[in-house]
């Protein structure tokens, strides 16, 4: 075909199919989601400068500003770090004890029969009302905290850890039992693997889950950390503050998220090629 003549019919579509198919995949992709956000922070932008003249909303630019301000203060990384400390110790011991007890729970039949009803009774409690009498008998400090998140950490993870073990298709157990391995072995070896990816699954609900219980915890009986940080600001009057710091929050669970997310993919790489095959 000569320079400058016109595409075929046949081309043209192709073309178009092709552009199609690009922005579909940009639409299906992040970009879009984040590209809601820009414009809502845009949106925040107008409104606070045009239409809502309050010291409780003020511009993003001045939210940015107590951000940066915060950062180089070091008042921010601050109180998140001590968050971050209770967040830790507590999801990991909830995280421990969960597994440890479900693996019990789904393969000892005493032991399920013997931790069902409490388990049934402890689970729905919602986290604010055992504050008060953890209070009484912790006190306000770390102790506090750290149990309230090992606590709601626990649960989640117990319960995928059972669910996980009841689903393990009964033939290699089958096999391992003819191979005479010990009850450890099995555990190890078949059950704790195959149990694995309904274990991460309740770790990922149990993770978002143990950021949220800290905030709370520290708001209601705090001293220190970003529940804190966020209350003793709203107190003060000194809004921008408070939302840097939730902005802060919000981009920390995200990041929290897509590190589990890219830890999974890694840990579990022969699950999904299991699915995929």
């Amino acid at each position: 075909m000569a320079d400058g003549a016109p595409a075929s019919a046949a081309e043209a579509p192709a073309g178009l199919r092709e552009g199609g198919a690009a922005l579909r995949r940009l639409a299906g992709g992040r970009a879009t989601g984040f590209l809601l956000i820009a414009l809502l922070l845009v949106l925040w932008q107008v409104s606070a400068q045009h239409w809502v003249k309050s010291e409780n909303w003020p511009p993003l630019t001045a939210v940015w500003q107590a951000l940066l301000d915060g950062i180089r203060s070091g008042e921010l990384p601050e109180v998140f770090g001590s968050s971050l400390y209770r967040m830790g110790i507590g999801y990991g011991i909830g995280a421990a004890a969960a597994v440890l007890v479900g693996l019990l729970m789904a393969t000892v039949r005493l032991v399920r029969r013997a931790l069902d009803p409490l388990v049934e009774l402890l689970r729905p409690i919602p986290i604010p009302a055992i504050v008060p009498p953890l209070i009484l008998l912790l006190g306000i400090d770390d102790k506090l905290k750290i149990f309230i998140v090992a606590f709601s950490t626990f649960f989640p993870v117990l319960v995928n850890t059972v669910q996980g073990v009841r689903a393990i298709d009964p033939v290699p157990l089958a096999v391992a039992r003819t191979f005479r391995h010990s009850r450890a072995r099995i555990l190890l070896r078949v059950v704790l693997p195959a149990s694995l990816p309904y274990i991460m699954a309740g770790l990922r609900i149990s993770l978002a889950l143990a950021l949220i219980v800290t905030v709370v915890a520290e708001m209601i009986a705090g001293s220190a950390g970003i529940g804190y940080y966020i209350m003793t600001m709203q107190y003060a009057m000194r809004a921008a503050d408070m939302y840097a710091a939730v902005f802060v929050l919000a981009a920390l669970g995200y990041a929290l998220n897509r590190a589990f997310l890219f830890a999974e993919r890694r840990l579990l790489h022969w699950y999904r090629t299991e699915r995929t095959a």
